[in-house]
């Protein structure tokens, strides 16, 4: 049981030395001279900005997009269960049942809290 643990700690070891490395890597071959003159302006599509620079965007579009996603995964979720769907039996359906009618009810209460109106 310690040799399964021990394969995932290489894993593990191997993931974070990777990132360490690319991190190293991007300090270690980064310009050394700080970045100057036209280097420091906005660009924009390689036309000159008009208008400010920064916008802050509404909150609305965040929670929208995190509905979306909630959503989106639950397609990730169904999917294997649809093509096994004959083979994993009655127990399996009433799970994805259950599974569904939480998902449904989270969506009822996005709307009715309104997180679904564009703007």
């Amino acid at each position: 049981m310690l040799q399964q643990y021990g394969i995932i700690a290489v894993f593990l070891v191997g993931g974070a030395a990777t990132a360490v490395a690319a991190l190293a890597a991007n300090w270690l071959l980064r310009p050394k001279k700080p970045p100057e003159g036209d280097k420091l302006a906005t660009y924009e599509c390689g036309l000159e900005t008009q208008g400010p620079t920064w916008i802050q965007f509404k909150v609305s579009y965040f929670l929208y997009a995190l509905v979306f996603l909630l959503f989106d995964v639950e397609t990730v979720f169904l999917y294997p269960w649809a093509v096994q769907f004959q083979a994993l039996g009655l127990f399996a359906f009433a799970e994805m049942i259950i599974f569904i009618g939480i998902l449904v009810l989270g969506l009822w209460y996005a709307w009715k809290e309104g997180a679904l109106k564009w703007l």
